[in-house]
């Protein structure tokens, strides 16, 4: 809202991902990127987009397409305190989310990769989670971020080398397309 000058550039709803407000079959499809992962009944979040898609519909889902990172990521949050990354989701299974879309009858089908280029460095990237930039840091404390990057970034220049190395330069970007009868 802010970056379109105080109005919305198109129509927007806040409502519940697992009790949408709209009616049965209102839309023709639906897209969800990284998201599932917040969402502690994703499963209900499927059966509401299915629910809310025409039959014939289709959902397209992103759940991420990294792979150094998840090293990072997992060791920030065992030094963190153990925790979990997702509440919901771990985006690391997409085989529960192409069953869930099953058990619907909806058809799973994994669509060509899309190649981008991330120019984020490890240690821009250490900084991004010490400052909770991302939704997966949000459930870690900002003290204990602050407390335990220095550990994690001493870790990662072990690891890695250099902080200043391009994290993931090449990104494949999946999506997953979910056909509904």
């Amino acid at each position: 809202m802010e970056k379109a000058g105080g109005r919305p550039p198109f129509p927007l709803a806040l409502g519940d991902a697992t009790r949408m407000p709209f009616r049965d079959d209102a839309f023709g499809g639906c897209v969800v990127r990284w998201v599932l992962h917040l969402i502690p009944d994703w499963r209900g979040a499927v059966v509401e987009m299915v629910r809310v898609v025409r039959p014939g519909g289709i959902v397209l889902v992103n759940l991420g397409g990294f792979k150094t990172t998840w090293e990072i990521v997992d060791h920030f949050l065992e030094a963190a305190g153990g925790m979990r990354f997702a509440v919901g989701l771990d985006p690391r299974d997409p085989g529960s989310l192409d069953r869930e879309f099953e058990r619907t009858r909806a058809r799973p089908r994994l669509l060509p990769p899309i190649p981008s280029r991330d120019d984020t460095s490890i240690g821009e990237f250490l900084d991004e989670m010490r400052d909770g930039v991302h939704s997966w840091t949000w459930r870690v404390d900002a003290d204990i971020r602050r407390r335990v990057l220095p550990e994690v970034r001493s870790w990662a220049e072990r690891r890695f080398g250099s902080l200043l190395a391009t994290l993931e330069p090449d990104v494949e970007i999946v999506w997953r397309a979910y056909d509904l009868p």
